[in-house]
C-alpha cells in the first residue's frame, strides 16, 4: 500500500495519551513523513518531545521531520527538518543537518520559490494552502494549476498542504500531488477520532 500522508502534529502535546495515539495511527502504514510542529515551546522541551517521537516513528518506518529547527533534529536523531520562508535559510540548514538528512521547504504558491528551493537542493517542497485550514491563518491560496505545473517541471516530490480532508484528497493526489499534509482532520475531528480519521483516507 502507498504512504501518501505528510501527518504534522496538534499545535499542542498534552499527556502520554499521544504517544499512543500517534503510534497507533502510525501503526495503520499510511503514513510516509510526520513533522512535530510545536511554535511555543523552549527547545529543552521539544527535545524531549522529540525523543519519545523518533522512536514511534522508528518503530512504524515513518521519516521523522522537526519544524523550523535543524539544530534540534539533529540532536534528537530526526530525519530531517521542513523549512517556511521566514525560517532559518536553507544554506544554513544544509550545514548543520549535512547532505544526508532531508530538508522540505515551503513554497506558498510560488513557481519562482518552487525552482529555488529544488537548485539548493531540497528533498521536498510543499505548496498550499489549497482549502480554508483552521490549523493556521492562511495568507497563501495555492490551486492544483501549480501541482500540474511542478509534476512536469520540478524533479522532487511536492506535498500539498491546506485544509485537507477524506472528501477533498484525491482532486489533490489525482492533480500531481505526491503527498497531502493533514493536522487538524486527525487531530481536532469533531466527529472521528484519530485513528479512524485516518483511515477515511482509502
Amino acid at each position: 500500500m502507498k504512504r501518501y500522508i505528510y501527518l504534522i502534529s496538534p499545535q499542542k502535546i498534552k499527556g502520554v495519551e499521544f504517544y499512543r495515539e500517534l503510534n497507533n495511527v502510525l501503526k495503520t502504514k499510511k503514513v510516509k513523513y510526520f513533522q512535530l510542529r510545536l511554535k511555543k515551546i523552549s527547545n529543552s522541551n521539544l527535545l524531549i518531545i522529540s525523543k519519545r517521537i523518533k522512536k514511534i516513528t522508528k518503530k512504524n518506518n515513518v521519516k521523522f521531520l522537526i519544524n523550523d529547527k535543524p539544530l534540534i533534529a539533529k540532536k534528537a536523531g530526526a530525519d530531517g527538518c521542513h523549512i517556511g520562508q521566514k525560517d532559518m535559510d536553507f544554506i544554513w540548514s544544509r550545514k548543520i543537518l549535512g547532505k544526508n538528512m532531508i530538508i522540505g521547504v515551503t513554497c506558498h504558491n510560488s513557481k519562482k520559490l518552487a525552482l529555488k528551493a529544488e537548485k539548493q537542493g531540497a528533498n521536498y517542497i510543499a505548496f498550499g494552502s489549497f482549502f480554508k485550514s483552521s490549523t493556521k491563518k492562511t495568507v497563501f491560496k495555492a490551486n492544483v494549476k501549480i501541482l500540474r505545473w511542478a509534476k512536469k517541471k520540478i524533479n522532487m516530490p511536492t506535498v500539498a498542504i491546506g485544509g485537507i480532508n477524506s472528501s477533498n484528497y484525491k482532486k489533490i493526489l489525482s492533480n500531481g500531488a505526491n503527498f497531502i499534509a493533514c493536522s487538524n482532520y486527525i487531530w481536532n475531528n469533531n466527529k472521528l477520532d484519530p485513528i479512524s480519521a485516518i483511515r477515511e483516507f482509502k
